[in-house]
């Protein structure tokens, strides 16, 4: 976690932003958990442990930590965006659920070939992927 927040730190200094401890609370408990999260969950979460932060902090500091690669979008659910720590994380795709909303993440070798393949193919210089597969779970497909 100290390594996320020295990243933050740096990034804001080189960006001539200002950091604030309320900032580097929201960014501790987004790493805490390593798991999907939206502001609304974070909010509760924080708040649930007495944190003194609003919502619009959360979302003012949401496009800082997408533009610092501390955390990227997972997936687009209810109406609004979940996003994910990917800091020290292996890139990885997503199974989701249609029926319970279940997230299995998965890598796959062959991807990161296509993605070679693509780049020398169209002379192109890719920065990533993102993949998420619609279907049903294990458990759910039994009722469909």
């Amino acid at each position: 976690m100290r390594d996320e927040i020295a990243i933050f730190r740096e990034f804001v200094r080189m960006k001539g932003l200002r950091n604030t401890p309320e900032r580097e609370t929201i960014i501790r408990e987004i790493c805490a958990t390593r798991d999907h999260f939206d502001v609304d969950e974070l909010y509760l979460r924080l708040k649930r442990k007495k944190k003194k932060i609003s919502k619009p902090s959360i979302y003012r500091l949401i496009p800082l930590l997408l533009e610092a690669r501390l955390i990227q979008e997972a997936y687009f659910e209810e109406g609004h965006l979940h996003y994910e720590p990917i800091y020290g994380r292996e890139h990885h795709c997503h199974l989701r659920c249609l029926n319970c909303g279940k997230t299995i993440e998965f890598t796959e070798e062959f991807l990161d070939k296509l993605e070679t393949k693509l780049a020398e193919e169209y002379d192109f210089v890719i920065r990533g992927h993102k993949l998420e597969v619609f279907g049903y779970c294990s458990k759910c497909k039994l009722h469909i």
